[in-house]
């Protein structure tokens, strides 16, 4: 598999998916398993996750910048949410703090959750999503 190059943004986002993984203080396999499968489909080897998870940077300046980045990375956190089956009120209310941040809009941050889980729940692929933005 090749590597590929990890941007300060990429170890941004793969701590916003840690983070969310035990937001409900519940961090189980499935969302153990599902942070990994998310760091191979993006080219990044387990021994360099788990560089990221254990020398952490500060993330809060660190946000996606394209509408496109943001949306796929709100799918990533959905999916980690979703992991176990279950998503928590801690889970949700993560989930709107990361639509705010990422610079949407307040009246659309419940609308947004509420897509992606129903999104993820139904299997639908992140490029689907990003297929229906864009068009």
């Amino acid at each position: 598999m090749e590597q590929t190059p990890i941007t300060e943004n990429l170890k941004a986002h793969f701590l916003r998916l840690y983070q969310m993984a035990i937001c409900d203080d519940d961090f189980s396999a499935l969302e153990l398993k599902m942070l990994y499968q998310c760091a191979e489909e993006r080219g990044i080897s387990s021994k360099n996750l788990d560089d990221i998870l254990m020398n952490p940077i500060n993330i809060k300046s660190l946000l996606p910048k394209t509408i496109e980045e943001k949306v796929e990375y709100l799918y990533d956190l959905t999916v980690m949410i979703w992991a176990d089956g279950v998503v928590t009120p801690n889970e949700y209310a993560a989930m709107e703090k990361y639509v705010l941040m990422f610079g949407f809009l307040e009246e659309n941050a419940k609308p947004i959750v509420d897509y992606l889980i129903e999104s993820v729940q139904a299997g639908k692929p992140k490029t689907d999503i990003l297929y229906e933005l864009n068009n």
